[in-house]
Order: C-alpha cells, then sequence, then structure tokens
C-alpha cells in the first residue's frame, strides 16, 4: 500500500466495518479498511483506509458516508514511504496464549513458552491470526471440550479465514474428520498456506485436512460429510442467525456447535435462533465484549421417536460464508 486516507469514527461505525464492505467494491481494486480504538478511556476510534494509488474525491467521498459521526471532517491522507508494510504490522502483533495455545507471528517464533502448542500466523489478507477476542475465545472453547473430555470425530470450521481454528481443532482430535470452508478463495489459499508453514496434512480422511470455497455450508463436500459432531463458526452475528437452520442441519444430535463474531448485545438472538433449531446454550468463553457461544444440539430419546418438525432444517439459500 502507498497511500492511507483516515477518518475519526465511532465504536458501533468500526464494529459495522468489521467485515466486508460492499460500498467499495466498485472501485477497482478496493481499499483495506481497518479500524481501530485509539483511546479507550475517551473511546476514540479511527478507520485507515489503504490504497496503492492516490485517492481520488469519490472514494473520499465514499469512506466519508461509512462513517457519519464525521461529519464534514476532512480525510486525513498521505502517502507512506516504501516499506514492508507486513513485516512492521507483523512485529506490532503480540502472541496469543489461549488455553494450549500459542499463536505468534514470525517477529515471535522464539517466544514459545514450554509445553504449548503454536501455530505461526502471519498477517495475511485472511481474518483469524489469534488477536482478535473472537478467535481466541474459540480457540480456549476448543481447550476446554478437549479437558472435558468432548472427542468429536467429525469437524467442520466455516468461515475458516486463515485455518487456525481447523488446525487446532486437528491438534486436539489428530484422528478426526476435517473440513475448513470460507466463502473467499483468498482465505482457502491462506489457509493452503498456513497449513504448510505448520505442518497441516491436507486431503481427505481422518488426521487430514479438506478445504472448500463455499458459502454457509452450500458445498457438496460440506453436505456428504455431514452430520458433524462439531460446528465452528466464527463469522457475524447475521450470518449466524441466517445459517442456524443450516449449521443445525449439519450437525449430529448431541453434538456441538462453536459461534463466535458477535458482541455482547447480539448473544440473546444469536442463541434464540440457536435454540429455535434445537440447541441449548452450554458454556460461554471470550471477553465481556466478544463471547464465544458453546451450543449443543439436544439428542432424540428413544426408540424410533421421530423428531419434531419444528426442530428440522434443510439447506437454505444463503449465499455467504465468512465476514
Amino acid at each position: 500500500m502507498s497511500w492511507i486516507i483516515s477518518l475519526p469514527c465511532t465504536r458501533d461505525e468500526a464494529e459495522a466495518l468489521s467485515g466486508e464492505v460492499p460500498e467499495l467494491d466498485a472501485f477497482a481494486p478496493p481499499p483495506v479498511v481497518v479500524t481501530r480504538e485509539i483511546d479507550e478511556e475517551a473511546g476514540l476510534w479511527q478507520l485507515d483506509a489503504y490504497v496503492d494509488d492516490e485517492p481520488d474525491a469519490a472514494l473520499l467521498t465514499a469512506l466519508q458516508v461509512l462513517v457519519p459521526s464525521a461529519g464534514g471532517t476532512v480525510p486525513d491522507v498521505a502517502e507512506l514511504p516504501p516499506q514492508d508494510w507486513v513485516t512492521l504490522s507483523q512485529q506490532g502483533l503480540e502472541p496469543v496464549r489461549a488455553g494450549r495455545f500459542f499463536v505468534h507471528t514470525s517477529s515471535h517464533s522464539d517466544a514459545v513458552p514450554p509445553g504449548a502448542v503454536p501455530f505461526l500466523i502471519d498477517a495475511s489478507q485472511a481474518f483469524g491470526t489469534g488477536g482478535h477476542d473472537t478467535t481466541a475465545g474459540c480457540l480456549a472453547m476448543l481447550d476446554q471440550l478437549a479437558r472435558r473430555g468432548v472427542s468429536p470425530r467429525n469437524i467442520a470450521d466455516i468461515g475458516t479465514g486463515t485455518g487456525l481454528l481447523a488446525f487446532a481443532a486437528l491438534a486436539l482430535w489428530p484422528r478426526a474428520r476435517t473440513i475448513a470452508s470460507d466463502i473467499d478463495p483468498m482465505s482457502i489459499r491462506v489457509t493452503q498456506g498456513n497449513a504448510a508453514i505448520n505442518r497441516v496434512p491436507l486431503g481427505r480422511g481422518g488426521g487430514r485436512l479438506a478445504l472448500a470455497v463455499a458459502p454457509g455450508t452450500e458445498h457438496p463436500a460440506i453436505r456428504h460429510r455431514a452430520p458433524y459432531d462439531l460446528v465452528i463458526a466464527n463469522i457475524l452475528a447475521g450470518p449466524l442467525i441466517t445459517l442456524a437452520p443450516d449449521i443445525a442441519a449439519a450437525t449430529a444430535p448431541g453434538g456441538h456447535a462453536i459461534l463466535a463474531g458477535l458482541i455482547a448485545r447480539q448473544m440473546e438472538p444469536v442463541v434464540a435462533a440457536y435454540q429455535a433449531q434445537g440447541f441449548h446454550l452450554a458454556a460461554r468463553e471470550g471477553s465481556a465484549e466478544w463471547p464465544c457461544l458453546l451450543l449443543r444440539k439436544r439428542r432424540r430419546y428413544g426408540w424410533r421417536r421421530k423428531e419434531r418438525a419444528r426442530h428440522r432444517a434443510s439447506p437454505s439459500d444463503a449465499t455467504f460464508g465468512s465476514w
């Protein structure tokens, strides 16, 4: 990137921009948008957009529309000196310890604690380096499941990002059949590279990670492998709610779903959507603001007892996977 455009924003605006930004798709290539908290006590947030060429008036206007709170604020536009920005960004990513896992960049390869399960995940174009509370919460939840003696044999990571959560699941349950999917082909390419770096075997069968570019659960390989003992979905609240019937259809009775990507005030509607599909909330991890939920699908008891129609679900026509 050679130019940066910065604008102040609110926390709500920053959270709304934490996934894809379709309003910027008309620009080729679209800018890379990052939001960050610059003053926790004052509650100040900032939008930074990175572009290859000097931004024109149309792009500046489009960015201003994304953050109405900025009002008539003139965007701060600056040319960046030629540097290895990926390396610099990695230096700013501190290692994350979540349960038995230690996630780090190349800059901290010599800092792995004894006994930890390490993963090297460098900054990339996919979400899920471990530094965000949602990813760290999922890692801690996976660790808790293993410590409780849960041993899933069939696992799906929907919206895998960098592949980190699928790697962690395979580390805990090395004989499990595991598949990771994402709507973004770039994420799957990033996952392939990270798998090679972390010596995660790719392919079909137990102990290997299968990959698929797919919107939600809409892929023949995902449907063919169902039902799953464990489904992981670290995406956003809206997609989680819409995907509830699909995830329920893909989860075996008695199986678990780990859901993240939502903020605290979105927890109630997300849980309600899954309760309507036969799940109950079993545990909560993560931070106060970014909860990670563990849900379990009710078992069907009794000889040839029919499952009520309200618990049935079939795949929908949802056209999304990760946000």
